[in-house]
């Protein structure tokens, strides 16, 4: 089993989670945050531009089994690039147990 946890632009979100769900990945966990990259965000306020360091994201963490590896990889990576600095990123773990806690089942089939 494996945990990707992308970090995505917030306006990206829709279509990844459109990508994710065409590829049969059903159940994830997001949350919005805040963090600092090489992308540089500004603002202008009456004609002046000023620039801030923190910048708006949404996180999302999916756990798999490991044959939805590289479809959930090509789904976030297709659905969120825009080309530009600050599209975000992916990591991938391993997993080494998953339970259900309704019934106390364990492994890889908990997660369908």
């Amino acid at each position: 089993m494996k945990k990707v946890e992308a970090i995505i632009r917030k306006s990206k979100f829709s279509a990844v989670k459109k990508a994710l769900h065409e590829v049969g990945v059903n159940f994830f966990s997001y949350w919005d945050v805040t963090g600092l990259g090489n992308e540089k965000e500004g603002h202008v306020y009456r004609g002046v531009s000023y620039s801030t360091s923190d910048i708006q994201r949404r996180y999302l963490s999916i756990v798999i089994n490991d044959d939805f590896e590289a479809a959930t990889i090509k789904a976030i990576l297709d659905a969120a690039a825009t080309g530009e600095v600050g599209d975000g990123k992916i990591v991938v773990s391993d997993i080494a147990e998953v339970y259900r806690i309704r019934t106390g089942e364990k492994g890889a089939d908990t997660l369908k």
